[in-house]
Protein backbone atom coordinates (compact mmCIF):
# COMPACT_ATOMS: atom_id res chain seq x y z
CA UNK A 1 0.00 0.00 0.00
CA UNK A 2 1.34 3.44 -0.91
CA UNK A 3 1.48 6.35 1.53
CA UNK A 4 -0.33 8.67 -0.86
CA UNK A 5 -3.18 7.78 -3.18
CA UNK A 6 -2.48 7.90 -6.86
CA UNK A 7 -3.78 10.82 -8.83
CA UNK A 8 -6.45 8.73 -10.56
CA UNK A 9 -9.11 10.78 -8.75
CA UNK A 10 -9.36 14.49 -9.35
CA UNK A 11 -8.62 16.68 -6.35
CA UNK A 12 -11.52 19.12 -6.37
CA UNK A 13 -10.55 21.45 -3.55
CA UNK A 14 -10.27 21.99 0.17
CA UNK A 15 -13.15 22.24 2.63
CA UNK A 16 -13.52 25.80 3.94
CA UNK A 17 -13.49 24.52 7.53
CA UNK A 18 -10.21 22.67 6.88
CA UNK A 19 -8.59 25.77 5.37
CA UNK A 20 -9.72 27.80 8.40
CA UNK A 21 -8.10 25.20 10.68
CA UNK A 22 -4.82 25.41 8.73
CA UNK A 23 -4.78 29.22 8.89
CA UNK A 24 -5.50 29.25 12.64
CA UNK A 25 -2.94 26.53 13.41
CA UNK A 26 -0.31 28.37 11.36
CA UNK A 27 -1.01 31.62 13.18
CA UNK A 28 -0.86 29.89 16.58
CA UNK A 29 2.47 28.28 15.69
CA UNK A 30 3.98 31.61 14.51
CA UNK A 31 6.87 32.54 14.56
CA UNK A 32 7.66 28.85 13.94
CA UNK A 33 6.57 26.88 10.90
CA UNK A 34 3.48 24.71 11.06
CA UNK A 35 3.38 21.38 9.23
CA UNK A 36 0.89 18.62 8.58
CA UNK A 37 -0.33 16.13 6.00
CA UNK A 38 -3.55 16.56 4.04
CA UNK A 39 -6.23 13.88 3.88
CA UNK A 40 -9.22 13.76 1.59
CA UNK A 41 -12.67 12.21 1.31
CA UNK A 42 -14.79 11.27 -1.66
CA UNK A 43 -16.85 14.24 -2.82
CA UNK A 44 -20.02 12.13 -2.97
CA UNK A 45 -19.64 11.33 0.75
CA UNK A 46 -19.72 15.08 1.39
CA UNK A 47 -22.93 15.62 -0.57
CA UNK A 48 -21.30 16.90 -3.77
CA UNK A 49 -22.60 15.68 -7.11
CA UNK A 50 -19.10 15.41 -8.58
CA UNK A 51 -16.47 12.72 -8.85
CA UNK A 52 -13.27 13.43 -7.03
CA UNK A 53 -11.70 14.11 -3.67
CA UNK A 54 -12.02 17.03 -1.25
CA UNK A 55 -9.32 17.84 1.32
CA UNK A 56 -11.07 17.51 4.66
CA UNK A 57 -8.43 16.82 7.32
CA UNK A 58 -4.97 17.72 8.47
CA UNK A 59 -2.90 15.04 10.12
CA UNK A 60 -0.32 16.45 12.53
CA UNK A 61 2.53 14.04 13.21
CA UNK A 62 3.68 13.61 16.82
CA UNK A 63 7.27 14.69 17.35
CA UNK A 64 7.25 17.28 14.54
CA UNK A 65 9.94 19.84 15.28
CA UNK A 66 9.70 23.38 13.98
CA UNK A 67 11.51 26.69 14.11
CA UNK A 68 11.12 29.98 12.21
CA UNK A 69 12.67 28.57 9.01
CA UNK A 70 11.74 24.89 8.90
CA UNK A 71 9.59 22.06 10.20
CA UNK A 72 10.84 18.49 10.39
CA UNK A 73 8.66 15.40 10.60
CA UNK A 74 9.86 12.08 11.96
CA UNK A 75 9.11 9.96 8.90
CA UNK A 76 8.83 6.85 11.04
CA UNK A 77 5.76 8.43 12.67
CA UNK A 78 3.94 9.07 9.38
CA UNK A 79 1.15 6.49 8.99
CA UNK A 80 0.56 4.60 5.78
CA UNK A 81 -2.60 6.49 4.94
CA UNK A 82 -4.61 5.72 1.82
CA UNK A 83 -6.55 8.97 2.21
CA UNK A 84 -3.41 11.17 2.16
CA UNK A 85 -3.35 13.69 -0.69
CA UNK A 86 -0.45 16.02 0.12
CA UNK A 87 1.07 18.32 2.71
CA UNK A 88 0.66 21.72 4.28
CA UNK A 89 3.14 23.99 6.00
CA UNK A 90 3.52 27.63 6.84
CA UNK A 91 6.09 30.23 5.95
CA UNK A 92 6.19 32.69 8.87
CA UNK A 93 8.04 35.16 6.61
CA UNK A 94 4.93 35.36 4.39
CA UNK A 95 6.60 34.09 1.20
CA UNK A 96 4.00 32.05 -0.70
CA UNK A 97 6.26 30.00 -2.95
CA UNK A 98 8.18 26.79 -2.31
CA UNK A 99 11.83 26.82 -1.34
CA UNK A 100 14.29 24.23 -2.66
CA UNK A 101 13.83 22.33 0.62
CA UNK A 102 10.05 22.39 0.12
CA UNK A 103 10.38 21.02 -3.40
CA UNK A 104 12.43 18.12 -2.06
CA UNK A 105 9.47 17.13 0.17
CA UNK A 106 6.77 17.52 -2.51
CA UNK A 107 7.44 14.10 -4.07
CA UNK A 108 4.19 12.51 -2.88
CA UNK A 109 0.64 13.75 -3.08
CA UNK A 110 -1.31 15.91 -5.47
CA UNK A 111 -1.44 19.16 -3.47
CA UNK A 112 1.04 20.95 -1.26
CA UNK A 113 -0.22 24.06 0.48
CA UNK A 114 1.96 26.89 1.76
CA UNK A 115 0.37 29.33 4.20
CA UNK A 116 2.05 32.66 4.96
CA UNK A 117 1.85 35.35 7.59
CA UNK A 118 -0.42 37.19 8.36
CA UNK A 119 -2.53 34.03 7.82
CA UNK A 120 -5.62 35.62 6.31
CA UNK A 121 -8.06 33.84 4.00
CA UNK A 122 -5.97 34.81 0.94
CA UNK A 123 -2.55 34.08 2.45
CA UNK A 124 -2.04 30.62 0.98
CA UNK A 125 -1.17 28.92 -2.29
CA UNK A 126 -1.39 25.34 -3.54
CA UNK A 127 1.30 23.63 -5.60
CA UNK A 128 1.68 20.32 -7.41
CA UNK A 129 4.54 17.94 -6.67
CA UNK A 130 6.84 19.80 -9.11
CA UNK A 131 6.20 23.09 -7.33
CA UNK A 132 3.95 24.60 -9.99
CA UNK A 133 0.93 26.54 -8.75
CA UNK A 134 -2.29 24.61 -8.97
CA UNK A 135 -5.89 25.64 -8.61
CA UNK A 136 -7.54 24.42 -5.43
CA UNK A 137 -11.08 25.62 -4.83
CA UNK A 138 -12.35 26.35 -1.33
CA UNK A 139 -15.54 24.32 -0.98
CA UNK A 140 -18.35 24.93 1.49
CA UNK A 141 -19.20 21.36 2.51
CA UNK A 142 -20.49 19.83 5.71
CA UNK A 143 -17.71 17.78 7.24
CA UNK A 144 -18.59 14.59 9.08
CA UNK A 145 -18.84 14.74 12.86
CA UNK A 146 -15.44 13.93 14.40
CA UNK A 147 -17.06 11.61 16.92
CA UNK A 148 -18.61 9.56 14.09
CA UNK A 149 -15.12 8.20 13.40
CA UNK A 150 -15.44 6.05 16.52
CA UNK A 151 -18.96 4.86 15.70
CA UNK A 152 -18.45 1.58 13.82
CA UNK A 153 -19.23 -2.08 14.16
CA UNK A 154 -17.41 -5.28 13.27
CA UNK A 155 -19.65 -5.46 10.19
CA UNK A 156 -18.35 -2.04 9.09
CA UNK A 157 -14.75 -3.26 9.52
CA UNK A 158 -15.44 -6.44 7.55
CA UNK A 159 -17.03 -4.42 4.73
CA UNK A 160 -14.09 -2.00 4.61
CA UNK A 161 -11.60 -4.89 4.45
CA UNK A 162 -13.61 -6.56 1.68
CA UNK A 163 -13.58 -3.32 -0.35
CA UNK A 164 -9.80 -3.01 0.02
CA UNK A 165 -9.06 -6.53 -1.26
Amino acid sequence: MRLFRSSDRELLGIAAETLDFVLEASEETHPNEYMGFLRGEDAHDLGLDRDGTVITDVLVIPGTESNPVSATVKTSMVPNDRDAVGSVHSHPNGVLRPSDADLATFGNGDAHIIVGAPYGRNDWRAFDREGKRRKLDVLDVDLPDDEAFFDFTQEDIDQELAEDS
